[in-house]
């Protein structure tokens, strides 16, 4: 499922990726700011204090303290609120500052100077849309009312970082349209693969996609005409080569020598064996689809093919359990084990062959010397291990050819003196 749809997970792995990134750095950004905007704005207390430090000197009274603070649009608060605002404020920033003060003192004739030490705590507070200081002094609490500044707002932030999100959510929909034609393009080239030689590859367009779809259906095109080709060929040859073969059978029946028309008839019951090997391959190569696949009982195309075989039922001993079933070309898998029947029976020691079914895979085993050559040798069209035999070298590359459209492959081993072959 992953693999199918690489493209498709990239892109989404990109997007989660890009929004994962952005609204991080928005967070930041969001963050930094925030702070910026509490620094800037509670620069103010430096005014605050220097007014309360005037008011502690004793240079200026309460009235003309307030007066001084409305200057700079500071109220400071005096109702029973007072109490509930502080408990219920968001402490946004605080500071305490060393406050000394020098006065001139007379004693005894004498005069210096006396340096006292207060200390003094301001905070920043927010209570609903308000920001408050807190001034407390030894001598004095007061909360002020800054009725110029409002708390830090993060809509225009907001606004922003949504346009960017919707950008890139805009970008993430055109690409995937994008990749619509394409998700569209491999289904199609599946089912041209399974069979359906109509498919149409044509689209309108002019992006690469397009490009690749129409080169696709001219590719098609010439696909479908070699293979018709292929065929017709094919199907004329082998019914040129059967009249032929037909008329010299015929023929042989007249030669006065029975040694000649024995060898004769073998010579075209052979080349006639050969045009219907050729004609069962040129079937299994060509196969378009899977109609004639079908769920058989394993035992009923082993007792089949048994009797395709024409072989003496002593030669062959079956070990399958009748509930097995598969899913198969009823004629071709029949086909395929008659020739590995054929196949047991002619190069066994013992003209023996035993079918069975071992780990849930069909075998095939009898006695004799272990193959000579790699099977991928006796797979290819035409080769057989004893030229003496009575054979054309295309049975175990007609049975690979029918296991491959079953989805299965041929294997061999050797095992105390029994090879054995698997349909696996």
């Amino acid at each position: 499922m992953i693999r199918k749809n690489a493209v498709l997970i990239t892109v989404l792995f990109a997007f989660a990726v890009t929004i994962v990134s952005i609204s991080a750095v928005f967070w930041e950004f969001f963050k930094s700011n925030k702070q910026h905007h509490i620094e800037q704005i509670f620069t103010k207390h430096t005014t605050i204090i220097q007014i309360f430090r005037q008011h502690q000197q004793g240079f200026v009274s309460f009235v003309a303290l307030e007066a001084n603070l409305a200057i700079y649009n500071f109220v400071i608060e005096k109702d029973d609120k007072v109490e509930h605002i502080i408990k219920t404020s968001k402490l946004l920033k605080s500071k305490e500052i060393k406050n000394i003060d020098t006065s001139l003192r007379f004693t005894n004739g004498d005069i210096y100077s006396q340096s006292t030490a207060t200390n003094l705590e301001i905070k920043m507070l927010q209570h609903d849309k308000n920001i408050y200081f807190l001034v407390m002094t030894p001598f004095l609490s007061a909360l002020i009312l800054d009725t110029e500044l409002k708390p830090y707002t993060y809509w225009p932030l907001a606004y922003v970082y949504l346009t960017v999100i919707f950008v890139i959510f805009l970008s993430f929909v055109l690409i995937l349209q994008r990749l619509k034609p394409l998700i569209r393009l491999r289904k199609k080239i599946a089912l041209y693969g399974n069979g359906n030689m109509n498919i149409s590859f044509k689209t309108s367009g002019y992006d690469e996609i397009a490009l690749i779809s129409n080169e696709l259906e001219a590719t098609k095109e010439n696909i479908n005409k070699i293979l018709e080709s292929r065929t017709l060929f094919l199907r004329n040859i082998m019914h040129e080569l059967k009249t032929p073969i037909a008329k010299g059978t015929i023929a042989t029946q007249m030669l006065d020598s029975q040694k000649q028309i024995d060898r004769f008839s073998s010579i075209f019951g052979r080349l006639e064996s050969l045009v219907n090997e050729f004609a069962l391959i040129e079937e299994v190569t060509s196969i378009n689809n899977k109609k004639e696949f079908k769920e058989y009982r394993l035992i009923d195309i082993v007792d089949s093919a048994i009797d395709m075989a024409m072989v003496d039922i002593k030669s062959v001993t079956i070990d399958v359990d009748a509930k097995i079933k598969i899913h198969a070309n009823y004629r071709l898998y029949v086909t395929a084990i008659k020739n590995m029947i054929d196949n047991g029976i002619k190069y066994s020691s013992d003209a023996h062959v035993k079918i069975l079914v071992k780990n849930g895979e069909l075998s095939f085993e009898s006695a004799g010397e272990c193959i000579s050559h790699p099977l991928s040798y006796y797979i290819e069209p035409f080769t057989k291990e004893n030229p003496s035999k009575n054979s054309f070298g295309l049975g175990l590359y007609l049975v690979d050819s029918i296991l491959k459209a079953h989805n299965q492959v041929l294997a061999h081993e050797y095992e105390n003196g029994v090879n054995r072959f698997i349909f696996a």
